[in-house]
């Protein structure tokens, strides 16, 4: 028995004495009954055994306690960061515990050590093991005498379940009685992807300090033809995550119906990276996040506010599994995969660019106009985002056919269901570029997403459709991740697709059952594009609409232009402008239609991402008599500016002053600043002194202790009633205290 609990239980021992004895005294004095007497006596004599058979075992004690060695298992488990009091180790390799023999206590003679772990709230899991060779896919440990201690060299299966595990060492008599142990030590057994016999074994350290080490990433937003790029704080080391990973799993569907069965299939990590799916979006459970796209945020925090997932996953924590008011698919993404990197399972954040939302498993997405080009489509779920971030995390595919290990795709956000909860993955990239829909888990729809046909259609008064564009090389474009390499964006489209028009790509299409339609061929021989130069948020700018006649004859034509603020994922939020002309477009010749887009007729509408999208059509009287094009326009968004003063200590006030002028004609009210850094600072909110009118410069001031050494980065949000989204960082390198 370790020496807090001993003390802890001989104190609760005097009390119960004591108790009796003030019982028996009032049996004494008449205040209580003769049986009440007996019963004190007894209950005296018998705690009194108790308490005296305790003290002297404790004199004789052989344990004195064990020493978990943290800091040095910790540091060769790659952990330290994660804590430097909790031992936190990785399955399949071995970690050293310090039993410390009483002064005078050798091991007996005869005498043998066991170690019993339990792992779950009630004990689901038991193990026990003794002392001997190693046993392939078993627990087991050696031991090494030194004077007064032992080195007990624990070694786990690489298969072993993930979680919180307790530990007792045991002293056995040699017929196998237990003569005395310790009390229990519980430390985190993790997935180990430095080890070749585990199922998420990455062979390239460079590649597992990004995909496991890296606290702070890069992801990607914006459109397929202006990528912009968001700071993130995964912050997956921070103080108590790892403790609100297990603790999101624990509040799981699945274990909350069968512990013991949802314990087991942790060894699993493609169990656990499907559970975590769902666990995130807070849709079917108990889940984390509740997703909203609306605009509607009074009742939570905009999803455009958020800079890292910490401040997320605590928040659920501390509300008791309640759900945290609101993300959107990079929140998703972000928060999953700060859990997954977490635990051990290496993970990349990825960006599909014109992504495809097939709800009815056609590869086929469609949107509906009528003659006026209004989009009569907000009723169907069918949609092109104009991004969509998933994650892809490592593992072999144990379960599936061999060709399908390494990247699989997981999307945290709820969009449609998987065997009945919004959960998608774990699916092979692999799979989805050969076109293998068969293979698990959701590779049709995820197929879809990066290779769906956009078709636009023109639905007359009498219900007649006429089709006015289709288009095979919209949708999967520009598929982006964080290069290991550095902060730039890495392209992985050929991970996911072949070459478009390339014959191979033919193929996947048919093995996926996708027919390969034919293009518009356009209204004679005019061609339309839309052209557009860099639109900064809060001034004018043209749009320039071109209709090439490449034909011998003068060509008439109608046109009508239309742009619409909308969200990134194609929801509507209001018309701003729109233009309508009849056109002689001569031979060989272009003609050139200028909209002047006004920040008056935009920045009433504009949502949190700050997009605009403008749609051409055009129509003539002769065959094919219909074209239609589309482009988003990003706005460009203002920067804010960071600047430290004074050298960055561990424990050592860091002040930073934050500035920003305001770009819009507008004047800017309700604003607040949002700090976070992992490894840095606590999410922290800061008052600008009052409105901000337009032009004007706003600086506030804070400070800090930085709380780890090392390479940090200091993330900054600026959000108001008129502009959010505003985004600054800075790179900080932070030194340890100076003795």
């Amino acid at each position: 028995m370790g020496s807090s609990v001993f003390y802890k239980y001989r104190v609760l021992m005097k009390e119960k004495v004591a108790k009796g004895r003030k019982l028996f005294c009032a049996v004494l004095h008449g205040t209580k009954g003769t049986s009440e007497s007996i019963t004190a006596k007894v209950w005296i004599d018998h705690l009194l055994v108790q308490y005296r058979r305790l003290t002297m075992s404790k004199q004789n004690a052989i344990f004195q306690g064990v020493d978990l060695q943290c800091q040095m298992n910790n540091h060769a488990h790659h952990t330290e960061e994660m804590d430097a009091e909790q031992l936190v180790v990785r399955r399949g390799q071995p970690f050293s515990l310090l039993l410390q023999w009483t002064n005078g206590h050798p091991q007996p003679p005869d005498h043998k050590l066991a170690l019993v772990l339990h792992l779950g709230k009630k004990d689901e899991v038991v193990v026990r093991m003794s002392g001997s060779r190693a046993v392939h896919g078993k627990w087991w440990f050696s031991e090494q005498a030194a004077q007064n201690e032992v080195l007990l060299r624990v070694h786990s299966p690489a298969d072993a379940p993930v979680g919180l595990y307790s530990v007792t060492v045991l002293l056995l008599s040699a017929e196998g009685h237990i003569i005395e142990k310790t009390t229990s030590y519980s430390f985190y057994l993790l997935y180990n992807p430095w080890s070749a016999e585990d199922s998420v074994y990455m062979p390239d350290e460079e590649l597992l300090q990004e995909y496991i080490l890296n606290e702070n990433g890069v992801l990607y937003q914006g459109s397929w033809d202006q990528i912009t790029s968001l700071p993130w704080n995964f912050g997956q080391f921070e103080k108590g995550v790892v403790d609100i990973c297990f603790e999101m799993l624990d509040n799981s569907p699945a274990a909350l119906k069968s512990s013991q069965m949802d314990i087991t299939k942790r060894a699993d990590p493609v169990y656990v990276s499907r559970t975590i799916t769902a666990m995130v979006n807070a849709n079917d459970d108990r889940g984390v996040v509740s997703g909203r796209w609306d605009g509607e945020y009074s009742d939570g925090v905009p999803p455009t506010r958020w800079t890292g997932s910490v401040p997320i996953l605590r928040r659920w924590s501390e509300g008791g599994a309640k759900r945290v008011r609101y993300g959107q698919c990079w929140v998703f993404s972000a928060v999953a995969c700060t859990i997954l990197r977490c635990l051990g399972i290496p993970t990349r954040c990825v960006t599909n660019y014109s992504s495809a939302h097939d709800t009815d498993g056609n590869i086929s997405v469609d949107y509906l106009f009528n003659e006026q080009l209004e989009s009569i489509s907000e009723e169907r779920k069918d949609m092109i985002w104009n991004f969509h971030c998933w994650v892809e995390s490592w593992m072999s595919r144990e379960d599936l056919p061999k060709g399908y290990d390494g990247w699989q795709v997981l999307d945290p956000t709820p969009q449609e269901r998987s065997d009945g909860v919004f959960c998608c993955g774990p699916c092979p990239v692999q799979a989805v570029k050969e076109g293998e829909v068969a293979i698990k888990y959701d590779a049709p729809f995820v197929f879809s997403e990066v290779n769906a046909d956009l078709v636009c259609w023109i639905v007359h008064p009498d219900g007649e459709r006429t089709r006015a564009s289709l288009n095979s090389g919209t949708v999967g474009r520009n598929i982006s991740t964080k290069s290991v390499h550095g902060e730039h964006r890495e392209d992985i489209t050929a991970e996911y697709k072949y070459p478009e028009g390339s014959m191979k790509e033919r193929e996947v299409y048919e093995k996926a059952g996708k027919r390969v339609a034919k293009q518009n061929v356009g209204p004679g021989q005019l061609k339309l594009s839309i052209k557009h130069a860099q639109a900064v948020h809060g001034t004018d700018f043209d749009v320039i609409v071109e209709v090439l006649n490449v034909s011998t004859e003068d060509t008439l034509a109608h046109l009508i232009v239309t742009s619409n603020a909308v969200t990134y994922n194609s929801l509507h939020r209001g018309e701003c402008q729109r233009k309508t002309a009849e056109l002689t477009v001569p031979a060989q010749k272009a003609h050139k239609e200028v909209i002047r887009l006004l920040y008056d007729h935009y920045g009433a509408c504009i949502s949190e991402h700050h997009l605009i999208r403008v749609t051409a059509l055009l129509q003539t009287s002769g065959p094919h008599n219909m074209i239609l094009q589309e482009v988003n326009i990003p706005l460009k968004m203002p920067k804010l500016h960071i600047k430290v003063t004074g050298e960055a200590v561990v424990s050592r006030k860091l002040t930073v002053i934050i500035s920003f002028t305001n770009p819009l004609p507008v004047t800017l009210r309700r604003g607040v600043f949002t700090v976070e850094g992992a490894g840095l600072t606590e999410e922290q909110e800061i008052q600008p002194p009052g409105d901000i009118r337009p032009g004007q410069y706003v600086a506030v001031k804070f400070s800090f202790k930085p709380i780890r050494a090392g390479l940090r980065k200091l993330l900054v949000d600026f959000d108001s009633d008129r502009l959010r989204d505003v985004k600054g960082e800075a790179a900080i390198i932070v030194q340890e205290k100076k003795l």
